[in-house]
């Protein structure tokens, strides 16, 4: 009995040192699930957990562990984006963080808790261009251009159509301000007039007063940057109702189909919104083929910097032995332009790689990405429109 006992406690111990060498690895998946970005948010998840389902399903991460993505909700507000980040990084001790999902999220999350804490950070939709200007020690990336770029093209490209004045309505936060401001510098630097320009808040019942004052300057055109789930609907209805403005134009934030279902595409054909789009590529291909397949929309905001994200992440997690001291490091690795490319998918290709001590330079389904010193990355956008339950391409943005 006593050879037995001891026969079963080291069966037991050795059970327990496999079960905890093959234990899951942990990231955090840190999203807008409730708030302003709510309609836009399931896409973005399902995205950055296909990337994860298709690491997994070909060999997973260090020697056969599974990647696990802990979900987490900051509402898009600074505080409880920290709160749920500090859960994440402190009870759940992930090695690595994807989101938040919005900008000023983003600024706190990486301010209180990741840069302390030395874990890296990418976001797929963080704009602002206060993000790049982060004191990070190299651990904040992002797959979505700055929004300096997007207001930039988006104020070229509606010069470019013929428009010359306009009003700007935006909300009083990190997105809302940095976009805007981006926007009307360019906007008036090549001969523009902005005829009206001020900031919002979030939540009142009615900015009827606001869009008077806007419109009192005679421009036909508003524009718009808010979220198209929140307080950006309810501008564009009022502003339909009263008729404030004939042409409406918005920021990506509004490129939600939220304002489609509560307002009639009947009444948006004079509604264009600017949206980063995914360069096409073989890869992009892929994602696209993967995507849909699992029931997801390709054309999705966000959808393919939030794959990129997330297998970024992975790659960062493996090329680091999982040790998120060198994630960071090994992230901007994976996608400098250098090294053998590796497209959307590729995972079991990448793995090879890495074993054989070879570089690897990530082709993500958004595009080349190839971060800069800042954590920042080129792109692409078009603007869109209203297309019955949905949007389609107007035209690219440069």
């Amino acid at each position: 009995m006593k050879l037995a006992k001891i026969l079963m406690a080291g069966a037991l111990a050795t059970t327990a040192l496999t079960t905890a060498a093959m234990a899951d690895v942990k990231v955090g998946l840190l999203g807008g699930i409730s708030g302003p970005i709510a309609a836009m948010s399931p896409s973005m998840i399902a995205a950055s957990k296909l990337a994860i389902a298709q690491v997994n399903a070909q060999g997973g991460v260090l020697g056969g562990q599974k990647l696990e993505a802990i979900l987490g909700d900051s509402a898009c507000n600074p505080q409880n984006g920290v709160d749920a980040a500090t859960k994440l990084v402190n009870v759940e001790q992930i090695v690595g963080l994807i989101g938040p999902h919005c900008s000023g999220a983003v600024l706190a999350v990486a301010n209180s808790v990741t840069i302390p804490a030395g874990v890296a950070l990418i976001t797929p939709s963080g704009t602002s261009p206060e993000i790049t200007g982060l004191d990070d020690g190299d651990k904040v990336f992002r797959t979505v251009p700055s929004d300096d770029y997007q207001g930039r093209a988006l104020a070229r490209t509606l010069l470019a159509q013929g428009t010359k004045k306009v009003a700007v309505a935006y909300l009083n936060n990190d997105y809302g301000s940095g976009l805007a401001g981006a926007f009307k510098a360019e906007f008036t630097s090549k001969g523009g007039e902005v005829a009206g320009y001020a900031a919002h808040e979030e939540g009142k019942a009615s900015y009827r007063s606001n869009l008077a004052e806007l419109a009192s300057g005679g421009a036909d055109t508003l524009v718009i940057f808010d979220y198209g789930d929140g307080t950006g609907l309810t501008i564009l209805r009022q502003s339909l109702e009263n008729g404030f403005f004939e042409n409406f134009v918005g920021g990506d934030g509004m490129k939600s189909e939220a304002i489609i279902k509560e307002l009639g595409a009947e009444n948006l054909t004079t509604f264009t919104s600017s949206s980063p789009v995914g360069e096409a590529s073989d890869s992009n291909a892929k994602f696209t083929k993967a995507f849909t397949e699992a029931g997801g929309s390709a054309d999705a905001i966000f959808a393919t910097t939030s794959y990129d994200a997330a297998f970024l992440m992975a790659l960062g997690v493996e090329i680091a032995g999982g040790d998120k001291a060198k994630v960071a490091a090994a992230i901007a690795s994976a996608s400098n332009g250098e090294g053998e490319k590796v497209e959307a998918g590729e995972w079991k290709k990448a793995l090879e790689l890495i074993k054989a001590g070879k570089a690897i330079d990530y082709q993500g389904a958004s595009g080349s990405l190839d971060f800069n010193a800042k954590g920042d990355v080129p792109g692409s956008y078009a603007l869109f429109k209203v297309d019955g339950d949905s949007f389609s391409v107007k035209t690219t943005m440069k």
